[in-house]
């Protein structure tokens, strides 16, 4: 059977992304931004950059792996020359990090986001934009708030190149209003034919 895809539009930029399986007949468009190219990220930077840009972030603040090429570009677009990253991989520098358990759609088991110490007075007493490749369940970016706020942080916006289904909604509940997304992602379900059909609410 040939690969499917999905035809999704992010931002000004179109792009086919491979609809994978991830839980029984549950499908997803999975975006990889380092498999999209340095120009893609580029683009997709800038653009979620200026949808940020009112918002006044003096931080931003990326979720490990993925979300760091385009948190790289929203930081140059906001005339920041750093960010902070929450990292999902134990690291030497990490042994005594802030943490705070998180599961996410794309990985079995549960995992912690760690904050380095040494990182803490970047993003203290700050405005900061938190920046993801996709925002789905939306465990994540609750993962990610919380453990913000614990360092006294003030989080104003969750930055992402797509929301996909509406899962995140309940899960940020009276946050969700912080979610810009330059692009919306479908869910899949599994047809009687072996191929996968778009759920129409997403």
């Amino acid at each position: 059977m040939a690969r499917q895809t999905y035809p999704a539009v992010i931002g000004s930029q179109r792009v086919e992304l491979p609809v994978v399986p991830i839980d029984g007949d549950l499908g997803i468009a999975l975006l990889i931004t380092v498999d999209l190219g340095i120009a893609f990220c580029a683009r997709a930077g800038e653009e979620l950059g200026d949808a940020l840009r009112d918002l006044r972030p003096d931080a931003v603040v990326s979720i490990a792996t993925m979300g760091i090429p385009v948190a790289i570009e929203v930081a140059r677009r906001l005339g920041q020359d750093g960010y902070v990253v929450l990292h999902k991989t134990p690291k030497i520098h990490l042994h005594d990090a802030v943490t705070e358990p998180v599961h996410s759609i794309t990985t079995a088991q549960e995992q912690r986001l760690l904050l380095d110490r040494w990182r803490v007075d970047a993003i203290a007493g700050r405005r900061v934009a938190i920046v993801d490749d996709v925002v789905s369940t939306g465990a994540s970016a609750a993962a990610a708030l919380r453990l913000l706020r614990r360092v006294d942080a003030e989080p104003v916006a969750i930055g992402a190149l797509a929301t996909e289904g509406q899962a995140w909604r309940a899960e940020l509940a009276d946050d969700a209003p912080l979610v810009r997304a330059l692009g919306t992602l479908p869910l899949f379900r599994r047809g009687s034919g072996g191929g996968f059909e778009q759920l129409e609410d997403g």
